[in-house]
C-alpha cells in the first residue's frame, strides 16, 4: 500500500426508495486518498446519507422544508451562477441568504463554510448584467462585507472575482483597501475559473495567489484543474461527476434511471477512481486530508 494510502470508509445510510433505489444499504469502503474535496451534490438530501464532504446549492437546500443534521461536514453554494445568469442580477437579499444559511447551520450543522452573494466575471457573465468587471468585484466586495457585518458568526468566505490575472490582484486590493487581509482567512474562494480551469492561465494564477498566502477554494475544478493545480489548493468542489455520468450508460448495479447523473453509488465510485489517480501521480499535499482524521479533531 502506498504510504499516504489509507481506508477512507464512505457509509450510505439505508434504503431510499423509489429512483433512488440504487443507493441501496451498503457500506463501502476503500483505500484512497480523501481530498479536502467536496463532491459536488445536485440532491440536497444526500447530506443524510452520505458520510463524505459535499457541496450543496442553496437554490436546492432552500427547498427542503424539513432539515435534518447532516452525516458529514459540507460547504454552501450561494447559487449565484444561476441566479445572475437567470436575471442579471441578485434578486436574493443578503438578510434573506443570511437567514437561510442561519437556518442551515442551525439545523443541519457541520458546515464548513458558506459562498458569499459574489459577481462572476466571465464575458457573458458581464454582457448578462450589463456592468463591468470592476463593478463585478466591488459588489462582490461589498456583499462580503454585508454579510460579515449582519451575521457575523456564520462562515462566510471571500471570494476573490476577476478575468485576468492583473483583475484577480486588484480584487484583492480591494479587499486590503476595505481591512480585509485575505492572507488571514482560513480559505478564500477563486471565482470565474471554471470553464477555463485546465488552461495555464489559471495555474499561473493559482500560483501566484497561492504564494501570496491565500489558501484558496477552487469552485468547480474539474479532473484536468486538480492534476494542474490541486496540490496549490487548501480545498476544491466539483460536479464533473455527473457531466460524465450523463454521457454514460448507467451503472451495472444501478436500477430506475437512464443514466446515473444523479446517482451517488456513481457520485461515489468517481470521486473514489480520481483521489486514487491523484496519489499515484504523487498529489500529496494539505489538499488530501481524511474524513475520518477531521472526525477524530
Amino acid at each position: 500500500m502506498p504510504p499516504y494510502a489509507f481506508q477512507d470508509p464512505l457509509i450510505i445510510v439505508p434504503a431510499l426508495a423509489g429512483p433512488y433505489a440504487c443507493l441501496g444499504e451498503a457500506n463501502v469502503s476503500f483505500s484512497a486518498p480523501a481530498p479536502m474535496f467536496y463532491l459536488g451534490a445536485h440532491q440536497p438530501h444526500w447530506l443524510w446519507h452520505a458520510s463524505l464532504p459535499l457541496f450543496v446549492s442553496h437554490r436546492q437546500l432552500a427547498r427542503k422544508v424539513r432539515l435534518r443534521p447532516a452525516l458529514a461536514r459540507w460547504a454552501l453554494d450561494s447559487g449565484g451562477f444561476t441566479e445572475l445568469s437567470l436575471l442579471g442580477r441578485w434578486d436574493t437579499t443578503p438578510e434573506q441568504y443570511a437567514d437561510a444559511v442561519a437556518r442551515y447551520a442551525e439545523h443541519i450543522g457541520n458546515l464548513d463554510f458558506a459562498a458569499p452573494q459574489d459577481w462572476m466575471c466571465e464575458p457573458f457573465m458581464v454582457e448578462r448584467t450589463g456592468l463591468s468587471v470592476p463593478e463585478h468585484q466591488e459588489r462582490t466586495v461589498a456583499n462580503f462585507l454585508h454579510l460579515r457585518h449582519i451575521a457575523p458568526d456564520l462562515p462566510f468566505i471571500p471570494v476573490v472575482q476577476g478575468w485576468t490575472i492583473d483583475d484577480y490582484l486588484h480584487c484583492v486590493d480591494l479587499y486590503r483597501s476595505a481591512g480585509i487581509d485575505l492572507a488571514a482567512h482560513d480559505r478564500v474562494g477563486l471565482g470565474s475559473v471554471c470553464r477555463r480551469q485546465s488552461s495555464n492561465e489559471i495555474t499561473t494564477l493559482v500560483t501566484t495567489l497561492q504564494s501570496a498566502g491565500l489558501r484558496l477554494h477552487g469552485f468547480g475544478v474539474k479532473t484536468g484543474g486538480m492534476h494542474r493545480y490541486g496540490h496549490r489548493l487548501a480545498s476544491a468542489d466539483s460536479m464533473a461527476w455527473s457531466y460524465a455520468a450523463r454521457r454514460q450508460q448507467p451503472l451495472a448495479s444501478c436500477s430506475g434511471h437512464k443514466n446515473c447523473a444523479n446517482c451517488l453509488t456513481y457520485a461515489i465510485t468517481w470521486r473514489s477512481r480520481l483521489l486514487t489517480d491523484l496519489e499515484r501521480r504523487g498529489q500529496q499535499t494539505d489538499l488530501l486530508i481524511t474524513h475520518s482524521a477531521h472526525a477524530a479533531a
